[in-house]
Protein backbone atom coordinates (compact mmCIF):
# COMPACT_ATOMS: atom_id res chain seq x y z
CA UNK A 1 0.00 0.00 0.00
CA UNK A 2 1.32 3.40 -0.96
CA UNK A 3 2.25 5.58 2.01
CA UNK A 4 1.35 9.25 2.23
CA UNK A 5 3.85 12.05 2.99
CA UNK A 6 2.29 12.32 6.45
CA UNK A 7 2.89 8.59 7.04
CA UNK A 8 6.53 8.96 6.01
CA UNK A 9 7.00 12.07 8.16
CA UNK A 10 5.58 10.32 11.22
CA UNK A 11 7.64 7.18 10.57
CA UNK A 12 10.86 9.16 10.11
CA UNK A 13 10.39 11.02 13.40
CA UNK A 14 9.50 7.84 15.27
CA UNK A 15 12.59 6.12 13.86
CA UNK A 16 14.71 8.96 15.25
CA UNK A 17 12.98 8.70 18.62
CA UNK A 18 13.62 4.96 18.81
CA UNK A 19 17.31 5.54 18.06
CA UNK A 20 17.42 8.09 20.88
CA UNK A 21 15.70 5.77 23.36
CA UNK A 22 17.94 2.82 22.47
CA UNK A 23 21.09 4.81 23.14
CA UNK A 24 19.63 6.51 26.23
CA UNK A 25 18.79 3.12 27.75
CA UNK A 26 22.24 1.74 26.95
CA UNK A 27 24.01 4.63 28.70
CA UNK A 28 21.63 4.43 31.67
CA UNK A 29 21.75 0.67 32.15
CA UNK A 30 25.55 0.69 32.10
CA UNK A 31 25.46 2.71 35.33
CA UNK A 32 25.20 -0.61 37.20
CA UNK A 33 28.59 -1.69 35.86
CA UNK A 34 30.15 1.71 36.47
CA UNK A 35 29.06 1.60 40.09
CA UNK A 36 30.30 -1.99 40.50
CA UNK A 37 33.72 -1.08 39.13
CA UNK A 38 33.98 2.37 40.69
CA UNK A 39 34.37 3.94 37.23
CA UNK A 40 33.63 7.44 38.49
CA UNK A 41 35.29 9.42 35.69
CA UNK A 42 33.49 7.29 33.15
CA UNK A 43 30.26 7.99 34.98
CA UNK A 44 30.80 11.74 34.76
CA UNK A 45 31.34 11.48 31.02
CA UNK A 46 28.28 9.25 30.64
CA UNK A 47 26.17 11.91 32.34
CA UNK A 48 27.38 14.56 29.87
CA UNK A 49 26.94 12.19 26.92
CA UNK A 50 23.36 11.43 27.89
CA UNK A 51 22.47 15.12 28.15
CA UNK A 52 24.08 15.84 24.77
CA UNK A 53 22.39 12.80 23.23
CA UNK A 54 18.97 14.40 22.89
CA UNK A 55 20.09 17.31 20.75
CA UNK A 56 22.33 15.02 18.71
CA UNK A 57 19.37 12.79 17.84
CA UNK A 58 17.16 15.79 17.08
CA UNK A 59 19.79 17.07 14.64
CA UNK A 60 20.08 13.64 13.04
CA UNK A 61 16.29 13.48 12.77
CA UNK A 62 16.20 16.94 11.17
CA UNK A 63 18.82 15.85 8.63
CA UNK A 64 16.70 12.78 7.79
CA UNK A 65 13.62 14.96 7.28
CA UNK A 66 15.49 17.32 4.99
CA UNK A 67 16.78 14.39 2.98
CA UNK A 68 13.30 12.85 2.63
CA UNK A 69 11.30 16.04 2.00
CA UNK A 70 11.82 19.31 0.19
CA UNK A 71 12.01 22.51 2.21
CA UNK A 72 8.66 23.66 0.79
CA UNK A 73 6.97 20.38 1.72
CA UNK A 74 8.26 20.50 5.30
CA UNK A 75 6.97 24.06 5.65
CA UNK A 76 3.33 23.02 5.12
CA UNK A 77 1.52 22.95 8.45
CA UNK A 78 -1.25 20.79 6.97
CA UNK A 79 1.33 18.05 6.48
CA UNK A 80 2.28 18.27 10.14
CA UNK A 81 -1.39 18.17 11.19
CA UNK A 82 -1.82 14.86 9.37
CA UNK A 83 1.55 13.56 10.61
CA UNK A 84 0.59 14.40 14.19
CA UNK A 85 -2.50 12.21 13.90
CA UNK A 86 -0.49 9.38 12.31
CA UNK A 87 2.23 9.66 14.95
CA UNK A 88 -0.28 9.65 17.81
CA UNK A 89 -1.69 6.39 16.44
CA UNK A 90 1.78 4.85 16.10
CA UNK A 91 2.75 5.63 19.71
CA UNK A 92 -0.63 4.95 21.31
CA UNK A 93 0.51 1.64 22.83
CA UNK A 94 4.01 2.72 23.79
CA UNK A 95 4.93 2.84 27.48
CA UNK A 96 6.96 6.00 26.83
CA UNK A 97 4.38 7.73 24.62
CA UNK A 98 4.81 11.10 26.39
CA UNK A 99 8.54 11.13 25.66
CA UNK A 100 7.75 10.30 22.02
CA UNK A 101 5.39 13.29 21.86
CA UNK A 102 8.12 15.58 23.15
CA UNK A 103 10.54 14.27 20.51
CA UNK A 104 7.96 15.06 17.80
CA UNK A 105 7.67 18.57 19.26
CA UNK A 106 11.44 19.00 19.14
CA UNK A 107 11.55 18.13 15.42
CA UNK A 108 8.62 20.45 14.71
CA UNK A 109 10.38 23.30 16.55
CA UNK A 110 13.65 22.57 14.72
CA UNK A 111 11.85 22.89 11.36
CA UNK A 112 9.82 25.99 12.26
CA UNK A 113 12.37 27.66 14.55
CA UNK A 114 10.03 27.47 17.55
CA UNK A 115 7.19 29.24 15.74
CA UNK A 116 3.60 28.12 15.03
CA UNK A 117 3.22 26.50 18.45
CA UNK A 118 -0.31 25.12 18.09
CA UNK A 119 -1.88 21.88 19.24
CA UNK A 120 -3.12 21.24 15.69
CA UNK A 121 0.43 20.69 14.47
CA UNK A 122 2.33 19.41 17.52
CA UNK A 123 1.65 18.08 21.00
CA UNK A 124 1.12 21.28 22.98
CA UNK A 125 -1.22 19.06 24.99
CA UNK A 126 -0.84 15.31 25.20
CA UNK A 127 -2.60 12.99 22.74
CA UNK A 128 -3.95 11.11 25.76
CA UNK A 129 -7.10 13.01 26.66
CA UNK A 130 -7.85 10.80 29.65
CA UNK A 131 -5.80 8.68 32.02
CA UNK A 132 -3.66 6.14 30.24
CA UNK A 133 -4.31 2.49 30.98
CA UNK A 134 -1.92 0.97 33.48
CA UNK A 135 0.86 -1.14 32.04
CA UNK A 136 0.57 -3.94 34.59
CA UNK A 137 4.35 -3.86 35.09
CA UNK A 138 5.27 -4.20 38.75
CA UNK A 139 7.56 -1.34 39.69
CA UNK A 140 8.21 -2.30 43.32
CA UNK A 141 9.29 -5.13 45.58
CA UNK A 142 8.03 -5.45 49.16
CA UNK A 143 9.46 -6.84 52.37
CA UNK A 144 7.23 -7.58 55.36
CA UNK A 145 8.68 -6.35 58.64
CA UNK A 146 7.01 -8.85 60.99
CA UNK A 147 8.40 -7.09 64.04
CA UNK A 148 12.05 -7.28 62.95
CA UNK A 149 13.18 -4.07 61.25
CA UNK A 150 16.82 -5.13 61.06
CA UNK A 151 15.98 -8.31 59.20
CA UNK A 152 13.59 -6.45 56.90
CA UNK A 153 16.38 -3.98 56.05
CA UNK A 154 18.76 -6.85 55.38
CA UNK A 155 16.33 -8.41 52.91
CA UNK A 156 15.76 -5.01 51.29
CA UNK A 157 19.50 -4.49 50.76
CA UNK A 158 20.16 -8.03 49.59
CA UNK A 159 17.24 -7.86 47.18
CA UNK A 160 18.65 -4.84 45.36
CA UNK A 161 20.84 -6.97 43.10
CA UNK A 162 24.06 -5.08 43.73
CA UNK A 163 26.92 -7.39 42.85
CA UNK A 164 29.49 -6.00 45.27
CA UNK A 165 29.29 -7.54 48.75
CA UNK A 166 28.53 -5.44 51.81
CA UNK A 167 31.51 -5.03 54.12
CA UNK A 168 29.43 -5.43 57.29
CA UNK A 169 25.76 -6.06 56.63
CA UNK A 170 25.02 -6.71 60.30
CA UNK A 171 26.42 -3.33 61.35
CA UNK A 172 24.61 -1.47 58.57
CA UNK A 173 21.24 -3.01 59.31
CA UNK A 174 21.65 -2.53 63.05
CA UNK A 175 22.37 1.18 62.57
CA UNK A 176 19.56 1.45 60.04
CA UNK A 177 17.05 -0.22 62.37
CA UNK A 178 18.10 2.14 65.16
CA UNK A 179 17.51 5.12 62.90
CA UNK A 180 14.06 3.80 62.00
CA UNK A 181 13.20 3.24 65.68
CA UNK A 182 14.17 6.83 66.41
CA UNK A 183 12.33 8.54 63.55
CA UNK A 184 9.41 6.39 62.40
CA UNK A 185 5.95 7.43 63.57
CA UNK A 186 4.71 5.03 66.23
CA UNK A 187 1.66 4.13 64.16
CA UNK A 188 3.96 2.72 61.48
CA UNK A 189 6.76 1.38 63.68
CA UNK A 190 4.41 -0.85 65.68
CA UNK A 191 1.84 -1.60 63.00
CA UNK A 192 0.86 -5.16 62.23
CA UNK A 193 1.61 -5.72 58.54
CA UNK A 194 4.20 -2.93 58.23
CA UNK A 195 6.36 -3.31 55.15
CA UNK A 196 9.27 -1.80 53.29
CA UNK A 197 8.45 -1.08 49.66
CA UNK A 198 11.21 -0.19 47.19
CA UNK A 199 11.29 0.52 43.49
CA UNK A 200 13.01 -2.32 41.63
CA UNK A 201 15.19 0.16 39.77
CA UNK A 202 18.31 1.50 41.47
CA UNK A 203 19.05 5.22 41.22
CA UNK A 204 22.72 5.87 40.41
CA UNK A 205 24.42 9.25 40.68
CA UNK A 206 28.08 10.16 41.19
CA UNK A 207 29.49 7.58 43.65
CA UNK A 208 26.16 6.56 45.13
CA UNK A 209 23.44 3.97 44.53
CA UNK A 210 20.07 4.85 46.02
CA UNK A 211 17.18 2.53 46.88
CA UNK A 212 13.97 4.57 46.81
CA UNK A 213 10.53 3.75 48.13
CA UNK A 214 8.47 4.02 51.28
CA UNK A 215 7.57 2.35 54.56
CA UNK A 216 3.88 1.62 55.11
CA UNK A 217 1.87 0.55 58.12
CA UNK A 218 -1.18 1.47 60.13
CA UNK A 219 -2.75 3.17 57.13
CA UNK A 220 0.18 5.60 56.86
CA UNK A 221 3.38 5.76 54.88
CA UNK A 222 6.63 7.73 54.91
CA UNK A 223 9.20 8.03 52.10
CA UNK A 224 12.39 6.00 52.36
CA UNK A 225 15.79 6.37 50.71
CA UNK A 226 18.69 3.99 51.40
CA UNK A 227 21.95 5.46 50.02
CA UNK A 228 24.63 2.84 49.37
CA UNK A 229 28.30 3.60 48.79
CA UNK A 230 31.64 1.96 48.41
CA UNK A 231 34.15 2.24 51.20
CA UNK A 232 36.12 5.49 51.26
CA UNK A 233 39.21 3.34 50.52
CA UNK A 234 37.75 1.98 47.26
CA UNK A 235 39.40 4.61 45.06
CA UNK A 236 42.79 4.21 46.65
CA UNK A 237 43.29 0.47 46.36
CA UNK A 238 43.51 0.03 42.59
CA UNK A 239 40.40 -2.06 42.24
CA UNK A 240 40.44 -3.79 45.63
CA UNK A 241 36.91 -3.54 47.01
CA UNK A 242 36.56 -3.36 50.81
CA UNK A 243 32.80 -3.66 50.30
CA UNK A 244 29.65 -1.61 50.21
CA UNK A 245 27.99 0.09 53.15
CA UNK A 246 24.62 1.64 53.91
CA UNK A 247 25.53 5.29 54.33
CA UNK A 248 22.36 6.46 56.08
CA UNK A 249 18.57 6.09 56.16
CA UNK A 250 16.46 9.04 54.97
CA UNK A 251 12.83 9.33 56.04
CA UNK A 252 12.06 13.04 56.29
CA UNK A 253 10.19 14.52 53.31
CA UNK A 254 12.62 17.45 53.12
CA UNK A 255 15.61 15.09 53.03
CA UNK A 256 14.01 13.09 50.22
CA UNK A 257 13.20 16.28 48.29
CA UNK A 258 16.83 17.40 48.56
CA UNK A 259 18.06 14.11 47.10
CA UNK A 260 15.79 14.76 44.10
CA UNK A 261 16.53 18.49 44.02
CA UNK A 262 16.55 20.61 40.85
CA UNK A 263 20.10 21.55 41.87
CA UNK A 264 21.57 18.08 41.31
CA UNK A 265 22.77 15.99 38.40
CA UNK A 266 20.16 13.76 36.79
CA UNK A 267 19.92 10.20 38.09
CA UNK A 268 20.90 7.24 35.94
CA UNK A 269 17.97 4.91 36.58
CA UNK A 270 16.25 2.31 34.43
CA UNK A 271 12.63 3.46 34.03
CA UNK A 272 10.27 0.83 32.55
CA UNK A 273 7.17 3.08 32.40
CA UNK A 274 8.08 6.78 32.74
CA UNK A 275 4.59 8.08 33.55
CA UNK A 276 3.89 5.46 36.19
CA UNK A 277 7.39 5.88 37.61
CA UNK A 278 6.87 9.63 38.04
CA UNK A 279 3.41 9.03 39.51
CA UNK A 280 5.00 6.82 42.16
CA UNK A 281 7.70 9.40 42.95
CA UNK A 282 4.98 12.01 43.40
CA UNK A 283 3.43 9.87 46.15
CA UNK A 284 6.75 10.33 47.99
CA UNK A 285 7.17 14.00 47.05
CA UNK A 286 3.68 15.40 46.38
CA UNK A 287 4.91 19.00 46.29
CA UNK A 288 7.39 18.38 43.48
CA UNK A 289 6.08 19.21 39.99
CA UNK A 290 5.94 16.33 37.53
CA UNK A 291 8.32 18.19 35.20
CA UNK A 292 10.97 18.39 37.89
CA UNK A 293 10.72 14.66 38.55
CA UNK A 294 10.93 13.77 34.86
CA UNK A 295 14.11 15.86 34.71
CA UNK A 296 15.51 14.23 37.86
CA UNK A 297 15.40 10.79 36.18
CA UNK A 298 17.03 12.06 32.99
CA UNK A 299 14.07 13.10 30.82
CA UNK A 300 14.82 16.81 31.08
CA UNK A 301 13.29 17.63 27.69
CA UNK A 302 9.98 16.12 28.67
CA UNK A 303 10.36 17.89 31.99
CA UNK A 304 10.40 21.09 29.94
CA UNK A 305 7.19 19.98 28.17
CA UNK A 306 5.47 19.35 31.51
CA UNK A 307 6.68 22.71 32.80
CA UNK A 308 5.31 24.52 29.73
CA UNK A 309 1.92 22.84 30.05
CA UNK A 310 1.71 23.66 33.76
CA UNK A 311 2.70 27.27 33.07
CA UNK A 312 -0.02 27.61 30.42
CA UNK A 313 -2.59 26.29 32.88
CA UNK A 314 -1.45 28.68 35.58
CA UNK A 315 -1.42 31.72 33.29
CA UNK A 316 -4.93 30.85 32.11
CA UNK A 317 -6.19 31.16 35.71
CA UNK A 318 -5.26 34.88 35.64
CA UNK A 319 -4.53 34.86 39.37
CA UNK A 320 -1.66 37.31 38.94
CA UNK A 321 0.57 38.92 36.33
CA UNK A 322 4.24 38.75 35.41
CA UNK A 323 6.16 41.30 37.49
CA UNK A 324 9.77 42.36 37.94
CA UNK A 325 11.56 39.96 40.29
CA UNK A 326 12.21 41.25 43.81
CA UNK A 327 15.76 42.11 44.79
CA UNK A 328 18.67 43.94 43.17
CA UNK A 329 18.32 44.12 39.39
CA UNK A 330 21.00 42.22 37.50
CA UNK A 331 23.71 43.75 35.35
CA UNK A 332 23.42 41.06 32.66
CA UNK A 333 19.94 39.58 33.05
CA UNK A 334 16.47 41.10 33.25
CA UNK A 335 14.46 38.89 35.59
CA UNK A 336 10.70 38.66 36.02
CA UNK A 337 8.35 36.26 37.80
CA UNK A 338 4.80 34.97 37.88
CA UNK A 339 4.52 34.88 41.70
CA UNK A 340 1.91 32.11 41.85
CA UNK A 341 4.07 29.79 39.73
CA UNK A 342 7.28 29.94 41.80
CA UNK A 343 9.47 30.35 38.71
CA UNK A 344 11.82 33.09 37.55
CA UNK A 345 12.26 34.04 33.89
CA UNK A 346 15.65 35.42 32.85
CA UNK A 347 16.37 37.38 29.67
CA UNK A 348 19.82 38.50 28.53
CA UNK A 349 19.92 42.28 28.25
CA UNK A 350 20.97 43.99 25.02
CA UNK A 351 23.60 46.05 26.87
CA UNK A 352 25.41 45.06 30.03
CA UNK A 353 26.59 47.30 32.82
CA UNK A 354 30.22 48.45 32.23
CA UNK A 355 31.53 46.19 35.00
CA UNK A 356 30.50 43.11 33.00
CA UNK A 357 32.95 42.20 30.24
CA UNK A 358 30.95 39.40 28.58
CA UNK A 359 28.88 38.90 25.44
CA UNK A 360 25.52 37.24 24.72
CA UNK A 361 27.34 34.22 23.28
CA UNK A 362 29.54 33.90 26.36
CA UNK A 363 26.54 34.05 28.72
CA UNK A 364 24.71 31.34 26.80
CA UNK A 365 27.81 29.15 26.84
CA UNK A 366 28.06 29.57 30.63
CA UNK A 367 24.51 28.32 31.01
CA UNK A 368 25.28 25.34 28.77
CA UNK A 369 28.32 24.57 30.90
CA UNK A 370 26.22 24.42 34.09
CA UNK A 371 23.54 22.32 32.38
CA UNK A 372 26.09 19.62 31.56
CA UNK A 373 28.13 19.83 34.75
CA UNK A 374 27.52 18.12 38.09
CA UNK A 375 25.60 20.81 39.98
CA UNK A 376 26.35 19.13 43.35
CA UNK A 377 23.11 20.41 44.87
CA UNK A 378 24.31 24.01 44.71
CA UNK A 379 23.43 25.28 41.22
CA UNK A 380 19.91 25.66 39.89
CA UNK A 381 18.87 23.70 36.82
CA UNK A 382 17.49 25.81 33.97
CA UNK A 383 15.18 25.34 31.02
CA UNK A 384 15.77 27.30 27.83
CA UNK A 385 12.91 28.62 25.68
CA UNK A 386 12.80 30.27 22.26
CA UNK A 387 9.97 32.40 20.83
CA UNK A 388 7.99 32.33 24.03
CA UNK A 389 4.58 34.00 23.43
CA UNK A 390 2.44 35.59 26.17
CA UNK A 391 -0.55 37.89 25.94
CA UNK A 392 0.28 41.53 26.70
CA UNK A 393 -2.39 41.79 29.41
CA UNK A 394 -0.66 39.02 31.41
CA UNK A 395 2.19 41.46 32.18
CA UNK A 396 2.30 44.18 34.77
CA UNK A 397 2.83 47.39 32.69
CA UNK A 398 5.98 48.35 34.61
CA UNK A 399 7.49 44.90 34.05
CA UNK A 400 6.73 44.91 30.33
CA UNK A 401 8.11 48.43 29.90
CA UNK A 402 11.34 47.37 31.64
CA UNK A 403 11.80 44.32 29.40
CA UNK A 404 11.13 46.31 26.23
CA UNK A 405 13.63 48.92 27.39
CA UNK A 406 16.57 46.67 28.37
CA UNK A 407 16.15 43.85 25.83
CA UNK A 408 14.41 45.24 22.70
CA UNK A 409 16.17 42.72 20.45
CA UNK A 410 14.75 39.86 22.52
CA UNK A 411 11.37 41.17 23.68
CA UNK A 412 8.92 42.87 21.33
CA UNK A 413 5.21 43.33 20.75
CA UNK A 414 3.15 41.83 17.97
CA UNK A 415 -0.36 43.15 18.32
CA UNK A 416 -1.62 42.07 21.74
CA UNK A 417 1.10 39.45 22.14
CA UNK A 418 4.53 39.69 23.75
CA UNK A 419 7.18 37.74 21.85
CA UNK A 420 10.25 36.67 23.84
CA UNK A 421 12.85 35.32 21.46
CA UNK A 422 14.96 33.67 24.15
CA UNK A 423 14.76 33.17 27.91
CA UNK A 424 15.77 30.85 30.74
CA UNK A 425 13.58 29.62 33.57
CA UNK A 426 14.66 28.60 37.07
CA UNK A 427 12.94 27.67 40.30
CA UNK A 428 12.13 30.76 42.36
CA UNK A 429 14.13 31.25 45.56
CA UNK A 430 14.55 34.05 48.09
CA UNK A 431 17.68 36.06 47.17
CA UNK A 432 20.27 35.56 49.89
CA UNK A 433 20.74 39.29 50.51
CA UNK A 434 16.98 39.68 51.12
CA UNK A 435 16.84 36.53 53.26
CA UNK A 436 19.59 37.85 55.54
CA UNK A 437 17.70 41.09 56.11
CA UNK A 438 14.56 39.23 57.15
CA UNK A 439 15.74 36.20 59.13
CA UNK A 440 16.44 35.87 62.86
CA UNK A 441 19.89 35.42 64.39
CA UNK A 442 19.73 31.61 64.45
CA UNK A 443 18.72 31.41 60.78
CA UNK A 444 21.43 33.93 59.90
CA UNK A 445 24.14 31.72 61.38
CA UNK A 446 22.78 28.65 59.58
CA UNK A 447 22.57 30.35 56.20
CA UNK A 448 26.00 31.98 56.49
CA UNK A 449 27.50 28.56 57.13
CA UNK A 450 25.57 27.10 54.21
CA UNK A 451 26.66 29.95 51.93
CA UNK A 452 30.28 28.96 52.51
CA UNK A 453 29.44 25.28 52.14
CA UNK A 454 27.86 26.04 48.77
CA UNK A 455 31.01 27.78 47.54
CA UNK A 456 33.19 24.91 48.78
CA UNK A 457 31.03 22.21 47.21
CA UNK A 458 30.95 23.95 43.84
CA UNK A 459 34.72 24.31 44.03
CA UNK A 460 35.09 20.59 44.82
CA UNK A 461 33.20 19.94 41.56
CA UNK A 462 35.65 22.21 39.66
CA UNK A 463 33.29 25.21 39.49
CA UNK A 464 34.23 28.73 40.56
CA UNK A 465 31.17 31.03 40.71
CA UNK A 466 33.13 34.15 39.81
CA UNK A 467 30.67 36.70 41.16
CA UNK A 468 30.06 35.69 44.77
CA UNK A 469 27.82 38.61 45.74
CA UNK A 470 24.95 37.63 48.03
CA UNK A 471 22.37 38.67 45.45
CA UNK A 472 23.58 35.93 43.10
CA UNK A 473 22.60 33.20 45.57
CA UNK A 474 19.14 32.13 46.66
CA UNK A 475 17.69 30.27 49.64
CA UNK A 476 15.27 27.35 49.17
CA UNK A 477 12.36 26.52 51.45
CA UNK A 478 14.65 23.99 53.19
CA UNK A 479 17.11 26.81 53.97
CA UNK A 480 19.72 25.63 51.45
CA UNK A 481 21.85 28.21 49.64
CA UNK A 482 21.87 27.84 45.85
CA UNK A 483 23.88 29.71 43.22
CA UNK A 484 21.90 30.93 40.20
CA UNK A 485 23.84 33.64 38.35
CA UNK A 486 26.13 32.02 35.78
CA UNK A 487 27.53 34.79 33.60
CA UNK A 488 30.95 34.68 35.32
CA UNK A 489 31.10 30.98 36.19
CA UNK A 490 34.24 29.09 35.13
CA UNK A 491 36.20 25.94 35.86
CA UNK A 492 38.18 26.20 39.08
CA UNK A 493 41.23 24.79 37.31
CA UNK A 494 41.19 27.76 34.90
CA UNK A 495 41.67 30.23 37.78
CA UNK A 496 45.00 31.57 39.01
CA UNK A 497 44.77 32.05 42.77
CA UNK A 498 47.36 34.49 44.09
CA UNK A 499 48.34 36.17 47.31
CA UNK A 500 48.50 39.95 47.23
CA UNK A 501 52.22 40.77 47.19
CA UNK A 502 53.76 42.96 49.85
CA UNK A 503 55.26 46.21 48.59
CA UNK A 504 58.08 48.14 50.19
CA UNK A 505 55.49 50.48 51.70
CA UNK A 506 53.32 47.72 53.11
CA UNK A 507 50.75 45.47 51.47
CA UNK A 508 48.80 46.85 48.56
CA UNK A 509 45.49 46.69 50.36
CA UNK A 510 46.74 49.08 53.04
CA UNK A 511 47.96 51.72 50.68
CA UNK A 512 51.25 50.75 49.04
CA UNK A 513 51.98 53.05 46.10
CA UNK A 514 53.67 50.50 43.88
CA UNK A 515 51.74 48.60 41.23
CA UNK A 516 51.76 44.97 40.13
CA UNK A 517 50.35 43.22 37.10
CA UNK A 518 47.06 41.32 37.25
CA UNK A 519 46.23 38.66 34.67
CA UNK A 520 42.69 38.01 33.37
CA UNK A 521 42.36 34.82 35.45
CA UNK A 522 44.04 36.10 38.62
CA UNK A 523 41.97 35.81 41.79
CA UNK A 524 42.97 37.12 45.24
CA UNK A 525 41.11 35.30 48.05
CA UNK A 526 42.21 37.95 50.56
CA UNK A 527 39.88 40.37 48.78
CA UNK A 528 36.77 38.19 49.05
CA UNK A 529 35.54 39.59 52.38
CA UNK A 530 34.55 43.19 51.53
CA UNK A 531 33.30 42.01 48.15
CA UNK A 532 30.95 39.43 49.68
CA UNK A 533 29.76 41.36 52.75
CA UNK A 534 28.97 45.02 53.30
CA UNK A 535 28.42 44.19 56.98
CA UNK A 536 31.66 43.71 58.99
CA UNK A 537 29.73 41.69 61.57
CA UNK A 538 28.42 39.22 58.98
CA UNK A 539 31.92 38.90 57.56
CA UNK A 540 33.25 38.14 61.04
CA UNK A 541 30.61 35.47 61.56
CA UNK A 542 31.25 33.98 58.13
CA UNK A 543 34.98 33.75 58.82
CA UNK A 544 34.32 31.76 61.99
CA UNK A 545 32.80 29.05 59.77
CA UNK A 546 34.99 29.29 56.68
CA UNK A 547 38.36 30.99 57.34
CA UNK A 548 40.07 28.83 54.70
CA UNK A 549 38.09 30.45 51.86
CA UNK A 550 40.32 33.52 52.28
CA UNK A 551 43.55 31.51 51.97
CA UNK A 552 45.31 30.92 48.66
CA UNK A 553 46.54 27.51 49.79
CA UNK A 554 42.99 26.21 50.18
CA UNK A 555 42.06 26.98 46.58
CA UNK A 556 45.36 25.76 45.18
CA UNK A 557 44.96 22.50 47.11
CA UNK A 558 41.53 21.92 45.58
CA UNK A 559 42.91 22.64 42.13
CA UNK A 560 45.70 20.10 42.62
CA UNK A 561 43.26 17.44 43.81
CA UNK A 562 41.16 17.96 40.67
CA UNK A 563 44.21 17.91 38.39
CA UNK A 564 45.29 14.68 40.09
CA UNK A 565 41.99 13.11 39.06
CA UNK A 566 40.41 12.96 42.49
CA UNK A 567 36.60 13.13 42.44
CA UNK A 568 35.42 14.79 45.63
CA UNK A 569 31.93 13.49 46.35
CA UNK A 570 29.26 15.81 47.71
CA UNK A 571 26.54 14.01 49.63
CA UNK A 572 22.89 15.08 49.26
CA UNK A 573 22.50 14.90 53.06
CA UNK A 574 24.47 16.13 56.05
CA UNK A 575 27.61 14.44 57.39
CA UNK A 576 25.85 14.18 60.75
CA UNK A 577 23.30 11.83 59.15
CA UNK A 578 25.90 9.40 57.84
CA UNK A 579 26.77 6.08 59.50
CA UNK A 580 30.40 6.21 58.39
CA UNK A 581 31.81 7.16 61.81
CA UNK A 582 29.25 5.38 63.95
CA UNK A 583 30.55 2.84 66.47
CA UNK A 584 34.17 3.58 65.57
Amino acid sequence: MKTTPADRLAATILHGFEAYRTRFKAITQDAHRRFREGAWHEGQQASVDRINLYQQKVQEGLASLKQAFSEDTLAHCDLWREARAQYAERISQRLDYELAETFFNSLFCAVFNHRHIRNDWMFVESSRTDAAHRSGIELCRRHKVEGDWQNALRRALEGAGLENPFADMARDTRLGAARLAEHLPAAIAHAHGAEIELLNSIFYRNKGAYLVGRISGGGQHVPLILPIRHSERFDEQAGADPGLHLDTVLLEPDDVAIVFSFTRAYFQVDVPVPGEFVDYLQTLMPHKPAGELYAAIGFFKHGKTEFFRALNRQVAKREDKFVIAPGVRGMVMAVFVLPSFRTVFKIIKDKFDPAKDVTHAVVREKYRLVKRHDRVGRMADTQEFSNFVVRKDHFDPECLAHLLDVAPSTVFLKGEKVIIKHCYTERMMTPLNIYLEQCDDEAQLAVLKDYGDAIKQMAAANIFPGDMLLKNFGVTRQGRVIFYDYDEVCYLTDCHFRAIPVSSGGDYLSGGNESFSIGPHDIFPEEFGPFMFASPERLRLFKTFHPELFEVSYWQGLQQAIVDGRIIDVYPYGNEQRFVDAEQ
